[in-house]
């Protein structure tokens, strides 16, 4: 039975990974935290879907912490940066999937990872993942004569842009091409531009009503496009995802991994 915890339990993701985890036979919830000033601390995590778990909203970290063996952490950099102090010291192993997250912030998972078993995704949809496998292999083939951009779209109240989703898209295809993204990315266009440097990868960014989370990834040809698509319309895969990385941890003493390695897709 793995014993899990949520952060950020009263947001949209936290209510659907406490909903996957009481859904899930193998698993017990064990956990639920909140920011401090958050108005539902002392309310069982369970409320919201009418059932009672036993399990209150608290914000005692290190107390949450010491009976989980798994915390699903989709919050902001610093709350998880915070929880992760806290984990290194409880042995809490971690599934991460906060975007906007620094390179320092990345090095410190990193370091952790040296003796804390951490699985780090931009985005734990089973269906993503499969799609960064198909952008790896379409990059190969088109590395010549395509133009790539990568269009991504979500909600209103999404504060970071583009998507840890489409930077991660960049990342797969600029490997594929023997390129690093930092160096082939165009993240803004506007005025007079010039022509499109060849070579480059570009990003688009929509923010606006409830998308939950669109990307389509175009390789534009001459007389030809391909387009590669994602389309989420509930947040439910990436709970789904986020027990398959926290049953795969079970196997884990040490180590940084993402969902390419929890679905056995890593070269």
């Amino acid at each position: 039975m793995m014993k899990i915890a949520i952060a950020g339990a009263t947001g949209r993701m936290g209510k659907m990974l406490i909903e996957a985890v009481l859904n899930t036979p193998d698993a017990q919830l064990v956990g639920a935290l909140e920011h401090a000033s958050c108005p539902q601390l002392g309310e069982d995590a369970g409320a919201f879907l009418g059932k009672k778990t036993g399990v209150m909203i608290s914000a005692d970290v290190a107390q949450v912490l010491s009976g989980a063996q798994f915390l699903i952490d989709f919050t902001r950099p610093e709350g998880t940066m915070a929880h992760l102090a806290v984990a290194e010291k409880t042995g809490t192993k971690m599934v991460i999937g906060t975007t906007g997250l620094s390179a320092d912030q990345i090095a410190s998972l990193k370091t952790a990872s040296a003796s804390l078993a951490i699985v780090f995704a931009p985005n734990m949809s089973v269906g993503v993942n499969a799609t960064f496998k198909l952008l790896e292999i379409a990059a190969k083939m088109l590395n010549q004569g395509y133009d790539i951009e990568i269009i991504e779209a979500h909600h209103r109240h999404k504060v970071d842009a583009p998507s840890g989703t489409a930077l991660k898209m960049g990342e797969v295809i600029a490997d594929a091409l023997g390129e690093k993204l930092d160096d082939v990315a165009v993240y803004a266009r506007e005025g007079h531009t010039g022509e499109r440097k060849e070579g480059s990868i570009g990003f688009a960014t929509i923010r606006g009503g409830d998308i939950v989370g669109d990307h389509t990834v175009l390789f534009a040809g001459d007389g030809e496009r391909i387009e590669i698509s994602h389309k989420s319309s509930s947040r439910q895969s990436y709970a789904q995802g986020s027990m398959r990385a926290a049953r795969f941890l079970q196997n884990q003493t040490s180590g940084m991994y993402d969902m390419q390695d929890v679905l056995g897709l890593r070269k």
